[in-house]
């Protein structure tokens, strides 16, 4: 798997620049590619929810918290520096088994840095009982694309306010708020992101690949698709007809 590098900063980049690099390595090359990047204070949700259902928008809106649609399936997701993205883009057509895969290889990466991770239903990876990663897949023909979080030290505080899943959804999992359920890995453990970072890096990657500037620009391009109104507020976008998602 190769890690993949940008040739210019893109710590400013919005969130939706990372899930169309994602995309664009999944229509443009056959290769397994890994992405670690992070962003400012965002909140993501999936492809057919409800926005005002799941995000809080007038307190998003108040603290430049923005708000953006991904093309996977899932719930919605709180991010800002202190939350590691982590993306694997890789081929083939048994995509439960490839997204079990990937989970368990995460939880065993993180054991391997002294955390007691283990992988929780199909999404999720538990230290200690509380939930440090979610994840989402889906699939543009034979090729996948997972995306996962991974809780290091994010604002849990305006990740709560930012994110509102409905009551019934937290009931059915015996819990009364996204702070009861989550927490960071520097509670567990001192977590400093950037040896994280260069740990899983290590642990996934045999190789890397430098990204052009003419793959930035293509990027760049499919980029806006996400930025569309209609796109984030209703999830209106042409896919192709063997996309599909978990």
């Amino acid at each position: 798997m190769l890690n993949i590098r940008f040739p210019v900063p893109v710590e400013d980049r919005p969130l939706v620049f990372f899930l169309a690099a994602e995309e664009y390595l999944a229509r443009n090359s056959d290769e397994d590619c890994f992405l670690l990047w992070q962003v400012g204070p965002t909140v993501i949700f999936g492809r057919n929810q409800v926005m005002e259902a799941e995000v809080n928008v007038p307190f998003c809106r108040e603290h430049g918290i923005r708000m953006f649609r991904r093309k996977s399936g899932g719930g919605c997701v709180y991010a800002d520096s202190g939350n590691l993205m982590i993306s694997a883009v890789s081929s083939g057509n048994d995509k439960p088994f490839i997204f079990e895969k990937f989970i368990s290889a995460l939880a065993l990466a993180l054991r391997r840095q002294g955390f007691d991770a283990w992988p929780s239903g199909r999404n999720d990876i538990l230290v200690s009982g509380r939930k440090v990663s979610g994840s989402a897949f889906y699939s543009i023909g034979s090729r996948n694309i997972i995306h996962a979080t991974l809780l290091c030290d994010v604002n849990l505080d305006m990740m709560q306010n930012a994110v509102t899943p409905p009551p019934e959804k937290l009931r059915k999992k015996g819990i009364a708020s996204v702070r009861q359920r989550v927490e960071n890995l520097s509670a567990f453990s001192p977590a400093d992101i950037a040896v994280i970072r260069e740990s899983l890096a290590g642990f996934f990657c045999d190789g890397e690949r430098l990204l052009s500037d003419t793959d930035i620009g293509n990027i760049e391009r499919i980029a806006e698709s996400y930025m569309d109104d209609n796109f984030i507020l209703y999830g209106k976008i042409s896919h192709k007809n063997d996309d599909r998602n978990i």
